[in-house]
């Protein structure tokens, strides 16, 4: 290395490979969350008219990463889908550095333990409706975006998920540009009321197979 150091972690194979594993981990979980995102839109399409906040703020241009400010609702919804779907229902394993009391278990140091998420996802005494899509989660009175400390699907702390950004990044422009192009219903014959959402169970909390339309809005 020009450096001279030979026994860093800073190199340009190690940097390949932590890009390719953030991709690569996105992947399955960025796309699933938009499925349950198109899913609700579909179900819920006073909520997808809302949405079109976008098309008023944006109109027929190039979704841009600096446009979420500008859309309060469609970040709200975008934070709700996460929220409710809680598609990664458990952290990775994490193992206690001391000795501790957690609601009355006594757990030693260096016990292996799984974060359960969704207990904080869907927890009635942090969420006004735990169980429904309820954008609103995310809105002040002013219909402004609020964060929340109980949203928390990419874990919390040192082990928070490395790829959250970029996660964030691809919902928003993903989610946005399918929005703003294409109006989702359920199937022929299949009615709102219809549209399943009970999760399978998998690598992640997917939903049902289901089929939808997208109808072009240009």
């Amino acid at each position: 290395m020009e450096s001279g150091i030979t026994n860093s972690h800073f190199h340009d194979d190690n940097l390949l490979i932590t890009v390719m594993n953030l991709f690569a981990a996105s992947t399955e979980t960025t796309s699933t969350t938009l499925r349950w995102g198109l899913l609700l839109m579909a179900k819920y399409p006073k909520i997808q008219d809302e949405v079109q906040e976008l098309r008023r703020v944006i109109g027929d241009r190039q979704m841009q990463v600096a446009d979420r400010k500008n859309l309060p609702f469609t970040d709200a919804v975008i934070h709700e889908t996460q929220r409710l779907s809680s598609i990664a229902p458990t952290a990775l394993p994490h193992k206690t550095t001391r000795d501790i009391t957690f609601q009355g278990h006594f757990i030693e140091k260096g016990t292996t333990v799984f974060p359960l998420l969704t207990s904080v996802l869907h927890d009635p005494s942090e969420w006004e409706r735990p169980h429904s899509f309820y954008p609103a989660h995310f809105l002040d009175k002013e219909k402004k975006f609020v964060k929340r400390d109980a949203f928390i699907p990419f874990s919390a702390g040192r082990r928070i998920c490395l790829g959250e950004s970029l996660a964030r990044m691809e919902l928003f422009l993903f989610f946005t540009t399918l929005l703003q192009r294409f109006r989702f219903t359920p199937a022929p014959g299949v009615s709102e009321d219809e549209l399943d959402l009970t999760p399978a169970v998998g690598i992640t909390l997917s939903p049902s197979p289901h089929k939808l339309c997208a109808v072009s809005r240009m």
